[in-house]
């Protein structure tokens, strides 16, 4: 049998929190692995619907939850994102192309986006570990710079940095400007900025 709740406290970077039954019953454990087929994040205040199992330490835990209500805001590292990407990728092979931007644009904007990658990684690794952070005006600047495909694809496959609203607020926000002064070059034909 299935219960609705909302998760009342979620701890993103150790990948847990407790979720409150409806009728304001004993809170109960969930992990991360318990969320079934979901591309985002819980956060607090998310509704619910769970099943309740028996943990490891003989206390109740919340099992296969599915978030209730799906028209929440959902993270921008979603299919659209990615289909986002994808046709920028496609905008600056063109752009190659017809000699509007040059090839090292292409091989500047790889290296930033594994370089970027990287770094999300390591800041996963170290938040686990308990070590010093990435500070997230680094990796915003590292996506300002071009690394945004590497952030997203850190987003999506390791899951780090990718429920924080604020933080995604202005992830994005490099994104446009980083777009915007890649159109511009394209537009006025400025292949030197990358030569």
């Amino acid at each position: 049998m299935r219960s609705q709740g909302k998760i009342t406290h979620w701890d993103d970077e150790k990948g847990f929190g407790f979720i409150t039954p409806q009728d304001n019953g004993t809170a109960v454990f969930v992990h991360i692995s318990s969320f079934t087929h979901t591309a985002r994040r819980p956060q607090t205040g998310d509704p619910v619907s769970y099943e309740t199992a028996q943990g490891k330490d003989g206390k109740p835990q919340a099992d296969k939850v599915r978030f209730s209500d799906q028209t929440l805001v959902k993270s921008l590292c979603s299919a659209p994102a990615v289909l986002f990407t994808v046709l920028f990728i496609c905008f600056l092979l063109v752009s190659v192309w017809f000699n509007r931007l040059s090839w090292l644009a292409l091989l500047a904007y790889g290296a930033a986006s594994v370089i970027t990658f990287i770094a999300y990684a390591w800041d996963k690794s170290a938040a686990q570990r308990g070590k010093w952070r990435t500070a997230e005006s680094t990796l915003h600047f590292m996506s300002l710079l071009g690394g945004w495909p590497g952030a997203l694809a850190a987003q999506r496959l390791l899951r780090h940095k990718s429920s924080k609203q604020k933080f995604l607020l202005v992830y994005w926000l490099t994104v446009f400007l980083n777009v915007a002064a890649a159109g511009y070059a394209v537009w006025h034909g400025e292949t030197s900025l990358f030569n």
